[in-house]
């Protein structure tokens, strides 16, 4: 039987934005490139559509951490809220177990599109979760 690899845990990623240091994620989201089809008939065809390649599109990238005294997300959002938008280059990386880069997935010209604080409730005792949503204009694989 060959051998295969194992694939890698989800659980050992990084984000790295330029110039912000923010350390642990709970989660990160989002990663995925489109293209939608643009479906047209020459006219000397008879009712059979072609189809050629649209634009390409990326959804936005969601991050998610545990609230703490780190302010920096929330002060790139708020330069964005006073009409100052400051556009940011990153990158989520995998790593294996043995801590290894694995995976790169680079973003280019971001920035922060929606802020989410942490729901709260007098009974739990779950730790208060901060999320960010961050617009880009494509991702690649490296």
């Amino acid at each position: 039987m060959a051998n295969r690899p194992d694939p890698y845990r989800v659980y050992k990623f990084k984000v790295e934005i330029d110039g912000i240091t923010r350390g642990g994620f709970r989660e990160a989201s989002g990663l995925d490139s489109s293209q939608d089809p643009i479906e047209y008939r020459e006219g000397t065809d008879p009712l059979h559509a072609k189809k050629l390649p649209g634009l390409n599109k990326s959804s936005n990238i969601s991050l998610k951490w545990g609230v703490s005294d780190d302010n920096e997300l929330w002060e790139w959002r708020k330069k964005c809220i006073d009409g100052k938008v400051e556009r940011k280059n990153g990158s989520i990386v995998l790593y294996n177990d043995a801590g290894e880069e694995k995976h790169r997935w680079n973003f280019v010209e971001a920035w922060p599109t929606k802020w989410t604080g942490p729901s709260f409730n007098a009974t739990g005792n779950e730790v208060a979760i901060d999320a960010i949503e961050i617009a880009h204009e494509g991702i690649t694989k490296g």
